[in-house]
């Protein structure tokens, strides 16, 4: 296989955005093309959840490679729930690499607050299992709450570690001018204060409000190119060195441990595998924090610490930025936002701005291997990707 690197990125705020979802996505196509300085690209992959049920917009990929004037360049959708993002990332890194294509565009986009919350909960909701868990009620903060309960029960998290997670990630927020929740918050003023329970109110117990992520709209962008492209462009060398898929049962219940989270666990290996490198050696992750215990409990499935043991390090500052370990300094999916089928591709981004040490007052310093976690539903369809900086 051919070696794949980044050759291009682009962001859009991760906010409510007042545009058509076409123009979300262009934007970052945009940016990338300029930040790269391609002027033609061989194929295009949108990633996407919801616009055929939420935008009334099918054929996705057409409207945007059209809208972008990058005609006659083949484009296709790719829909794999919250982890859109990575599998179009994925299916990109798969056809630079056969051969097949010697640039391609991944834009992931998502125009999530066109209709109300409740809309958007139910959307989301339908990743679960239809006859299982969807007719019963289930969402996925539900979910998030009976896994929270577990995990607490078995390893000794409290509600005081999830909401270090969510003080740490709107801190790391407040340098990010993409991210959608710009606000600095304590753990005395949402878990301590008399006030409390009315600033942080019950989602889906014990979760609470600052212990999930927002509804956003918004889009990102990659570029994938083959080495030859990269050096003619004269671009900062981040290779796309490791990529891992790994599903899990559909319907929680039926897991043979509730609390493990194997998929992740599975496509992290292969990730790690295929990039020769250890967990150890990451200096910098995104992780799939769509509620705080995922921040948690990836760290350990994909081997940075040890199963139980996140939390600790959580506590010792291991993963805030100037710890040993960063994870998620964009803010995450918890204040950067989660526009669905766009954040695997936002986790790129911020790792390739974190190893082109171009990330400003977040930045880790001398990154040089970084990791991002994709999580699809509830862990049943996971994407790993590695990168790796190499000296030009």
């Amino acid at each position: 296989m051919r070696e794949v690197y980044v050759a291009g990125i682009g962001i859009t705020s991760f906010t409510r955005l007042e545009y058509p979802l076409v123009e979300i996505a262009a934007y970052p196509g945009l940016m990338a093309l300029r930040d790269s300085g391609i002027k033609k690209i061989d194929h295009l992959y949108v990633a996407n959840m919801g616009s055929c049920r939420i935008n009334h917009q099918s054929g996705l990929a057409s409207a945007v490679v059209d809208h972008m004037s990058l005609t006659p360049a083949g484009a296709e959708t790719i829909e794999n729930g919250p982890a859109s993002g990575g599998s179009a990332i994925k299916q990109g890194y798969m056809a630079v690499a056969s051969g097949l294509h010697d640039v391609v565009m991944v834009i992931g986009a998502e125009r999530m607050r066109e209709v109300n919350s409740l809309d958007a909960t139910d959307f989301v909701a339908t990743l679960t299992h239809p006859h299982a868990e969807y007719i019963y009620g289930i969402t996925l903060p539900s979910l998030a709450g009976m896994f929270t309960r577990l995990y607490m029960e078995k390893y000794g998290v409290t509600s005081r570690h999830l909401a270090m997670v969510a003080v740490k990630n709107q801190a790391n927020a407040m340098d990010n001018f993409y991210a959608h929740i710009q606000q600095e918050i304590t753990i005395e003023g949402i878990l301590d204060s008399p006030e409390a329970l009315t600033n942080n109110p019950y989602v889906a117990d014990p979760l609470r409000f600052f212990d999930c992520c927002p509804v956003s709209d918004g889009g990102a962008c990659v570029i994938l190119a083959t080495k030859d492209v990269l050096k003619k462009l004269e671009k900062p060398m981040i290779k796309l060195s490791g990529v891992g898929q790994a599903t899990d049962s559909h319907a929680i219940h039926e897991r043979k441990e509730p609390t493990d989270l194997l998929a992740v666990r599975e496509a992290a290996r292969q990730s790690f595998e295929m990039a020769g490198i250890k967990p150890r050696d990451v200096d910098v992750a995104e992780l799939h924090d769509a509620f705080t215990i995922l921040e948690i409990v990836e760290s350990e499935e994909v081997g940075f610490f040890k199963k139980g043991e996140g939390h600790i390090a959580l506590e010792k500052g291991v993963t805030k930025i100037g710890g040993e370990l960063p994870i998620n300094p964009s803010g995450g999916l918890k204040a950067r936002g989660h526009p669905v089928g766009a954040t695997g591709v936002a986790q790129a981004h911020e790792i390739v701005l974190q190893l082109r040490g171009e990330a400003e007052k977040r930045q880790v310093k001398n990154a040089k291997i970084g990791f991002t976690c994709n999580l699809g539903g509830f862990g049943n369809n996971v994407i790993c990707l590695t990168f790796v900086k190499e000296e030009n």
